[in-house]
């Protein structure tokens, strides 16, 4: 299975929401709490090539966007097999 990194903040629903899709998916994520740490809020801002908002993911080194963009390839029944790869 892809490693799957998703950066996060707190008090965000949709981090919330896309971490419980993980979860009910039953991916082995890594979870980056980026809201007020300045160094992994860069480091997210650069791997995303300027993506600002929460949350950002990552299957293995593609970048998936946020909750949004992880939800469409849910329903379109994509997520699967990036997540197999």
């Amino acid at each position: 299975m892809a490693k799957v990194t998703i950066y996060t903040r707190a008090m965000c629903g949709y981090c919330t929401r896309a971490v419980n899709l993980l979860k009910k998916k039953g991916v082995d994520f890594e979870e980056i709490d980026a809201g007020f740490d300045a160094a992994k809020r860069q480091e997210m801002v650069q791997r995303s090539n300027g993506g600002r908002t929460f949350p950002q993911v990552f299957i293995g080194d593609e970048h998936i966007g946020g909750s949004d963009e992880l939800m469409r390839l849910e329903r379109k029944g994509q997520l699967d097999a990036l997540l197999q790869t």
